[in-house]
């Protein structure tokens, strides 16, 4: 995506590699939208903390992220004893497969690279194969991208307003992303729509990183409060929902995704909006049989009892944070605590179709086209 800072325009991916340093790069998206940095990850174990505090995030993004950790864990290995270099690429697998458990990409993007060594006989093949395999699936993430674009710009029509909730943009992935890959076909087709961008607390990726990705492309948008989207579905406000997914089962089309679409998913419903989740294949858990055995990460609750955000006035007398500052604030009850699931999931009754790089299916027809979309035989 095309990215805007202090007046110069250039391209970047989300998610990218200095084999020189033997780096993960990556745009510190805490920092947004505020401010825009590049990141260099130093090892294997600085790449999953990235990947479990957010500095990444998005189902695509942290698969690519987990991809380009394992080779460089693997890269990192100085020695040729076959049988303690694999013992030393299972530890890093693990490390990066633990940073956040609820996604499925991480691990199906380790597999690849996993499967793709083993045809080297050497550490230096294997290394070498590793950093290919990476590389390989994140381009393989931005070609599913922009099929998914193709075909889901056909749900957007001119006028039509269109709810997102979280990020399941070019943050989320390695460029372009999935739920907003339909809306940036449909305005390169020339066609006019709005998008309501729920806030999606408690992080706000929907006011922080949605936002701000849309008004870098010039897309019309307005964020929302959570709570306001049942209103503006019953005021016929709202076209249509898309939406992104962290996992999504191949037998049983359940979606687990940001806290909140499950409610999204039953307004929609309510109101007889048509509500679509756009993923790549890697998003797919061919083997998981229920939604309820989706393992759902428990988040700090510091995030549901107060909010980041900037600094935004001058520092005054006996004051220590400065205007510009990033600052964590007390919000809540002070003696109160807080539950804080990150994500829900939402069955496949309530889901109008899902949006994939091979076309538009059904939940329930993911395992009839499991063949074309890289699904076991």
């Amino acid at each position: 995506m095309n990215v805007t800072v202090r007046g110069r325009t250039r391209h970047y991916r989300t998610v990218s590699f200095d084999a020189a340093k033997n780096q993960v790069r990556l745009i510190e998206q805490r920092l947004l939208p505020h401010a825009f940095k590049v990141v260099g990850t130093r090892d294997f174990r600085a790449t999953a903390v990235a990947v479990r505090d957010m500095v990444v995030r998005g189902a695509g993004a942290i698969g690519a992220t987990a991809a380009y950790g394992l080779a460089q864990g693997a890269r990192a290995f100085r020695g040729k004893d076959l049988a303690k270099f694999q013992a030393h690429v299972e530890v890093v697998f693990q490390t990066l497969k633990e940073a956040r458990p609820t996604a499925v990409d991480p691990v199906n993007a380790m597999l690849d690279v996993r499967r793709a060594m083993s045809a080297g006989t050497t550490v230096a093949e294997q290394q070498a194969l590793a950093l290919a395999a990476a590389a390989h699936f994140a381009d393989e993430d931005v070609a599913h991208c922009e099929a998914i674009g193709q075909h889901g710009a056909k749900l957007i029509r001119d006028g039509m307003r269109v709810l997102t909730h979280c990020n399941a943009g070019w943050l989320a992935f390695v460029d372009i992303g999935t739920a907003t890959a339909p809306m940036y076909a449909a305005q390169a087709a020339g066609r006019q729509f709005h998008v309501f961008c729920d806030e999606t607390r408690p992080r706000s990726q929907g006011a922080t990183l949605t936002a701000w990705e849309l008004a870098q492309q010039g897309v019309s948008h307005q964020i929302i409060a959570d709570n306001a989207a049942g209103f503006l579905m019953w005021r016929g406000e709202i076209d249509l929902v898309i939406v992104g997914s962290d996992r999504t089962l191949g037998r049983t089309g359940e979606v687990a995704n940001k806290i909140g679409t499950y409610t999204k998913a039953v307004l929609a419903k309510r109101h007889g909006i048509p509500f679509y989740v756009a993923i790549p294949r890697s998003t797919i858990d061919w083997q998981m049989k229920s939604g309820r055995g989706i393992p759902i990460e428990e988040r700090s609750e510091n995030e549901v009892l107060g909010a980041w955000g900037v600094v935004a006035r001058q520092k005054e007398k006996g004051e220590r944070q400065k205007s510009g500052e990033r600052a964590y604030v007390r919000v809540a009850n002070p003696t109160s605590g807080a539950r804080n699931p990150g994500f829900d999931v939402t069955p496949p009754e309530l889901i109008t179709g899902i949006i994939t790089p091979e076309g538009i299916f059904k939940p329930g027809e993911l395992w009839k086209h499991r063949r074309k979309l890289g699904g076991p035989k």
